[in-house]
């Protein structure tokens, strides 16, 4: 903006009725709070966007009430010092994102400061320090949940994957990947296969959703880009990195691998060391030879990374594999439908992609499938070798998929699997018994009217029937911990010899003995039942909390 417009700019905000949500003025004579510009940074910028403004203002050496210039001596005379606000905004701000631009104006009435903040991105609401701030009339305020949710939304109408790169070219495009992108299209589209070796590059790039009219999309860029090409969709990445750990979690070996990813995951694939993997199948005395992860899997957990990324928290895919037999997967940005339950049960095309143009260029290139039962054909196909089912996680703005290429306990998985009565629901969640994780009342119950699981929710085991046919009957036993019988001789041995106990006595001989799968309170009241029982009986008494043989 010229002098001329700044002035003119000025001139409209200080005759405005009130502050706006847009719009914040500070005297800020000579020093004023970094931490404070950061947070009004924030709120700004998300109120621009939630007004459908352009920008928002922050302006120092203006008095409020009433407002007039008295001039601002924030970092004079040091127009470097002032400029270098921009990159230490961004760096504590969400995505990096920093000032338009910062105006120095000197006015008859003094020097003015006018910091023009862009509105926040769509779908990107900014934060600054990690914490979102918005703006209550005049007041700096938190931005609220429903606000929050409000920006982010709108990033369902915002196809990132499918923007041109402005001066992009076909140049910038890899032969190679091009090539194998024509192969994975023919096998797709088997129909057309002679008709696709007639199309230029033009136009086979335009047929496969990868360019629009010519015009190199990010999506083509990510899949078939040189390697230098990255560089047009800055500042997002088109990365993946393949960590090796040991069974310390100990890094022992890693490897970047950037675009054209289409080609180099294929590499990605080759750097995960899948071993032979062996152990005894349907009770034969033959072992069975497997590979630890089904190649399907892999490529499908690794394509769905890059589907369906989050591109604009500029961050890496990582696939971490750990030597004690798991794949980690890891993509930035929330789980849009929701759960993998609806995706199973709904085995159907997901109403929204985060990346829809991406999405559809993948289902072109045979690397996705469109249908959207990738996830459940990859939980059927775990089932099917007897192996732990795939792991979601949601937490801290990421989709985490751990892959499991070992059998937890090979008799137990056997038995479940081969169990004709088990729908996919129910092996889910003996899957989550398995491995000690939390199953809702409805789901424990189910189980149990199926004789597949005992004990008191929330401790809920293997049931006798099942581990004395799988073998298990001392970890059952474990689960199940001491009866009330053992309760009882204990108590009464130990009055026989000591005559008398308070309630806390018998809890630190007995505690231990109980189930762990049982919390402290649980294993508790099991000796206070126990107590109770006895003194009906007539067995012991008790006077002033203290426990004696009758």
């Amino acid at each position: 903006m010229t002098e001329e417009q700044l002035l003119s700019k000025l001139d409209e905000l200080i005759n405005l009725s009130a502050e706006t949500e847009v719009v914040e003025f500070k005297e800020a004579k000579s020093d004023y709070h970094f931490e404070k510009i950061g947070k009004y940074f924030s709120a700004l910028s998300n109120e621009a966007n939630l007004n459908n403004q352009s920008e928002g203002w922050l302006i120092f050496g203006i008095k409020d009430k009433p407002r007039q210039i008295i001039g601002s001596s924030y970092r004079i005379n040091n127009r470097a010092s002032l400029d270098k606000l921009k990159s230490e905004v961004a760096q504590k701000s969400s995505n990096h994102i920093t000032f338009i631009e910062i105006h120095e104006l000197n006015t008859a009435q003094g020097r003015v400061i006018m910091f023009q903040i862009p509105a926040a991105p769509q779908g990107i609401p900014v934060s600054w320090s990690g914490h979102y701030y918005g703006r209550d009339g005049e007041e700096l305020v938190p931005l609220n949940i429903e606000e929050i949710e409000r920006i982010r939304k709108q990033a369902i109408f915002s196809d990132w994957s499918s923007e041109i790169c402005i001066g992009a070219t076909i140049a910038d495009l890899d032969e190679n990947a091009i090539l194998k992108a024509r192969e994975n299209f023919k096998k797709k589209n088997a129909n057309l296969a002679k008709e696709v070796d007639s199309w230029n590059n033009t136009t086979f790039l335009n047929k496969a959703k990868l360019t629009i009219n010519g015009g190199i999309t990010r999506s083509a860029i990510i899949l078939l880009g040189k390697s230098e090409s990255e560089h047009f969709i800055k500042p997002a990445l088109a990365r993946i990195v393949w960590l090796l750990k040991d069974k310390d979690n100990l890094e022992r070996d890693y490897y970047h691998f950037t675009c054209p990813l289409i080609v180099n995951v294929d590499e990605v694939f080759s750097r995960i060391r899948n071993i032979k993997y062996r152990y005894i199948k349907d009770g034969t005395l033959f072992p069975e030879e497997v590979d630890q992860y089904e190649p399907y899997v892999i490529r499908e957990a690794l394509h769905n990374c890059i589907a369906h990324q989050d591109y604009t928290m500029n961050g890496r895919i990582n696939v971490v594999e750990r030597e004690d037999g798991q794949l980690l997967f890891t993509n930035l940005g929330t789980f849009i439908p929701g759960s993998v339950e609806k995706v199973i049960h709904q085995d159907a095309p997901p109403e929204q992609y985060r990346n829809p143009y991406l999405a559809q260029a993948m289902v072109n290139l045979n690397m996705i499938d469109t249908i959207g039962s990738g996830i459940k054909r990859m939980f059927i196909t775990q089932k099917n070798r007897y192996f732990p089912l795939p792991d979601y996680d949601f937490s801290d703005k990421k989709v985490k998929v751990t892959i499991t290429g070992k059998v937890i306990d090979n008799e137990y998985s056997i038995i479940l699997a081969q169990n004709r009565n088990l729908n996919l629901d129910d092996i889910i969640v003996l899957d989550k018994i398995q491995k000690k994780r939390s199953i809702t009342k409805q789901q424990a119950s189910t189980l149990k009217a199926k004789g597949l699981v005992e004990g008191r929710y929330p401790a809920i085991h293997i049931s006798a029937k099942v581990a004395q046919a799988t073998g298990q009957t001392v970890g059952y036993m474990q689960d199940r911990g001491i009866d009330g019988d053992f309760i009882k001789k204990s108590i009464e041995d130990y009055l026989k010899k000591f005559h008398k106990a308070e309630r806390e006595i018998f809890e630190g001989i007995i505690l231990n003995k109980i189930s762990d799968s049982l919390t402290i309170k649980q294993k508790k009241d099991r000796i206070k039942n126990v107590l109770q029982a006895m003194r009906r009986e007539g067995i012991i008494k008790v006077e002033d909390k203290v426990w004696s043989l009758k």
